[in-house]
């Protein structure tokens, strides 16, 4: 069976405050705000099944509610930056003040849209591989997602920082799955510290040319043990007026890859952050929607299926 994955990793200011200030990316948040319902819209249209890992602190309805949680987990990165409560001098009192750091009415959107997986981003958009943190603090976070109130069972690491050691924690907090990396040493994870120039050029360059793969796979390649691995195979990288002239190329290697996926009855997993529609919306939507398109085409022709990360876990448990 061939299929493309979606997942979304949901965080507003949550994933970025320690890389831009609001100053700086504030537009790209509010952007995404905007972004989000024609993203589901786009995905009834065409059927589409996507899990959104969602930070768990944008459930909170208010700055109390934050704090409270906030005060049960710990989280002594050596880098200081990296912990939120760095910034909660700039969180307001709740959603209507403050859309930055507050999505309860998203996710509440996100829950009514037909065939919509809510996942988890960590609770703190935890980083499991910085140095100062450790395998007990990532358990508090993720017991701080479990009390939330929503039953999830697919994970996607923050900053891609898949820690194997973590695994096992996740399988007894009820994780099923998690999204992994990609094949390649461009993609491998990696820290603040490791993430080179070249890594991000080489990222960068695969985004438009062929240099690393597709990375589709079968249902029987997946690993199972102790969770499911289901890796990304694309990041869908926004808009860029700079490159407008390389939009096609960028298309066609995503359509390439998902046609290999459907010929090969393998799996194509696409992601990104709402937040990456926030700005230059109307072109970014118009490209998912070309690419839903030819999902379109392709489960007419090949029976190509659109699964999140939860209908496979599914699938894995009826085939083994």
């Amino acid at each position: 069976m061939g299929a493309l994955i979606i997942s979304l990793d949901f965080e507003l200011n949550w994933g970025v405050h320690d890389v831009y200030t609001i100053e700086e990316y504030g537009a790209n948040i509010l952007g995404a705000r905007l972004a989000i319902p024609q993203i589901l819209q786009l995905f009834l249209k065409y059927d589409i099944h996507a899990t959104w890992a969602i930070v768990g602190m944008l459930y909170c309805k208010d700055k109390q509610e934050l704090l409270s949680y906030l005060n049960t987990i710990d989280i002594p990165y050596d880098n200081t930056a990296f912990n939120p409560v760095q910034n909660f001098s700039k969180v307001g009192d709740n959603e209507t003040l403050d859309p930055y750091h507050f999505g309860n009415s998203l996710i509440s959107m996100i829950r009514e849209t037909p065939n919509q997986e809510i996942g988890t981003h960590t609770f703190t958009h935890y980083y499991c591989l910085e140095t100062g943190q450790s395998i007990e603090h990532f358990e508090k976070d993720l017991e701080a997602v479990s009390s939330l109130g929503d039953k999830v069972t697919s994970l996607v690491f923050p900053r891609n920082q898949v820690n194997p050691d973590y695994l096992l924690v996740c399988k007894e907090l009820g994780l099923e799955a998690y999204r992994g990396n990609e094949k390649s040493w461009v993609y491998r994870s990696y820290t603040s510290k490791t993430n080179t120039r070249l890594k991000r050029l080489c990222r960068l360059v695969d985004a438009y040319i062929n240099i690393t793969g597709h990375h589709t796979y079968s249902l029987k390649d997946i690993e199972t043990v102790p969770i499911a691995n289901i890796p990304s195979s694309r990041f869908l990288r926004p808009y860029n007026k700079r490159w407008n002239i390389l939009e096609q190329l960028r298309l066609r290697r995503i359509k390439n890859g998902l046609t290999k996926a459907a010929k090969k009855n393998e799996l194509y997993h696409l992601w990104w952050h709402p937040h990456n529609f926030g700005k230059n919306t109307k072109e970014n939507l118009e490209f998912l929607e070309e690419i839903l398109k030819h999902i379109n085409y392709l489960t007419k022709k090949y029976n190509f299926q659109s699964m999140h990360m939860r209908d496979v876990t599914e699938v894995l448990k009826i085939i083994t």
